[in-house]
C-alpha cells in the first residue's frame, strides 16, 4: 500500500463555506429590493429607492474590492485575494442596475429627457462615466484576459481606484441634505488611497537602500 500525499482540506472547507457566503453578502441588496418590491415596501418612490440601492451596493463592494490588498498585506491572510473578483464584479452588477434602473425606469430611454437631465443634474454624467470605466475592468476579469494583457493587465485595473473616486462624487453630489453616508465612503476610499501611496513611498526606497 502507497503513501499518497494527502491534499489539505482546508482550503476545499473554507472555499465550502466562504464562497457561498461571500454570495450571500453581495446578494443581499438585490434580495432586500425584491422582497420589498413583492411585499410593496419600495416607499412613496419605488424607482429612486432602486436607484439608490443599487448605487449604494455598486459603492460599498468597490470600496470592499479595493481594501482586500491591504487587509491581506497587514494581516497576511493570503486567501483572501481570492474573493477579491467575485466582490468586484458583483459591484460592476449593482452599477449596472444602477444605471438601467436610470435610463429605463427613470427615463424610459427618452434622449431629450435625459440630456435636460445631464445639463440640470451633472453627477449623472459623472455616474455614467464612472460605469464605462468598470466596463473594461470587468471584461478583463477573466483568467484568459489576465494572461493575454500581462503586464498591461495590473495598469488596467488601477484604474479600480479612478472609478471609486468618481462613484464617491457621484454620490456626494446627487445627495441633497444628509450626506455623512457619502463623507463615509470618501474616508474610506481616503484610507486606501494613502495606503497606495504609503506602499508606492516604500517601494521607491528600497533600491535607494540597496
Amino acid at each position: 500500500m502507497t503513501n499518497e500525499p494527502r491534499t489539505p482540506k482546508k482550503p476545499l472547507t473554507r472555499n465550502l463555506i466562504l464562497k457561498p457566503l461571500v454570495w450571500l453578502v453581495c446578494l443581499r441588496w438585490l434580495g432586500m429590493l425584491v422582497y420589498q418590491g413583492l411585499t410593496g415596501h419600495l416607499g412613496a418612490n419605488p424607482v429612486e429607492r432602486v436607484t439608490h440601492r443599487t448605487g449604494q451596493a455598486a459603492l460599498i463592494l468597490l470600496l470592499v474590492g479595493l481594501a482586500i490588498t491591504p487587509l491581506r498585506r497587514l494581516t497576511g491572510v493570503q486567501w483572501l485575494v481570492q474573493y477579491r473578483r467575485v466582490i468586484g464584479l458583483f459591484a460592476f452588477f449593482y452599477a449596472t442596475l444602477h444605471l438601467l434602473t436610470y435610463l429605463i425606469l427613470d427615463q424610459s430611454f427618452d434622449l431629450g429627457r435625459m440630456t435636460h437631465d445631464v445639463l440640470k443634474r451633472p453627477f449623472i454624467l459623472i455616474g455614467t462615466v464612472t460605469w464605462l470605466i468598470l466596463l473594461p475592468l470587468a471584461v478583463t476579469s477573466t483568467q484568459a484576459a489576465i494572461r493575454r494583457l500581462g503586464k498591461k493587465w495590473a495598469s488596467l485595473h488601477r484604474w479600480v481606484y479612478v472609478a471609486a473616486a468618481l462613484g464617491c462624487w457621484h454620490f456626494f453630489w446627487s445627495l441633497k441634505k444628509d450626506k455623512v453616508e457619502a463623507l463615509q465612503y470618501v474616508a474610506v476610499l481616503a484610507v486606501l488611497l494613502l495606503w497606495r501611496v504609503v506602499l508606492w513611498a516604500m517601494k521607491r526606497r528600497e533600491p535607494a537602500r540597496a
